[in-house]
């Protein structure tokens, strides 16, 4: 116990982060000890380099695109309290009945997680998801699964389908809208089958 209690002692404006993110003490325990893991060099701050040592990042197809997402800016370290707000995004979202509708949206909110994932797709980051971000992104996804005759199909029907207002990219209010359709649908297909 003694170890937690010093763990936690090293960890600036402790109470604020747990307000901001909803995280619990325990939980931002087990954050900084992982923290800590990834900083090889002892620097207190991570890199790039500490995210692809990661095997779970270095397989998977997106792998540098969620790194990217820790690293907004072109910033070159991540703090605890950076790290800790990004991580917050994961977490599930809570519909509290009588929340205050003054108060700061919560960094897992669906709007701030569609956002997140918005940027996985926006690479350089103008705003919108153009023909090229999104068929690279599809590539890495799909690998040798179809053929580069598919995947541009599979691209040009999606930005047809998501591009309300003829630009031939995606928006992020596009983006939301259509996610929400793809929601409602599920929604309503599940109440017809039972």
């Amino acid at each position: 116990m003694g170890s937690y209690s010093s763990q936690l002692s090293k960890i600036e404006d402790l109470h604020e982060i747990i307000q901001e993110t909803g995280f619990s003490k325990a939980h931002i325990g087990r954050l900084y000890g992982r923290y800590e893991e990834l900083d090889k060099s002892n620097r207190g701050k991570l890199t790039r380099e500490d995210f692809q040592r990661i095997g779970e990042l270095a397989v998977n197809p997106l792998g540098d695109r969620i790194i990217n997402a820790f690293f907004p800016d072109e910033k070159q370290s991540l703090d605890f309290r950076s790290f800790v707000r990004i991580l917050a995004c994961f977490r599930p979202t809570v519909k509290e009945k009588f929340a205050d509708p003054n108060a700061p949206e919560p960094i897992n909110s669906r709007s701030n997680k569609l956002r997140f994932a918005f940027q996985l797709y926006d690479q350089d980051k103008d705003g919108k998801i153009s023909r090229e971000e999104l068929i690279q992104v599809l590539r890495m996804m799909l690998e040798a699964q179809v053929t580069e005759d598919q995947l541009e199909s599979i691209t040009d029907r999606t930005i047809q389908e998501a591009d309300m207002d003829g630009d031939g990219a995606i928006s992020f209010e596009e983006f939301r809208k259509s996610l929400e359709n793809i929601n409602l649908e599920h929604k309503m297909s599940i109440r017809f089958l039972q």
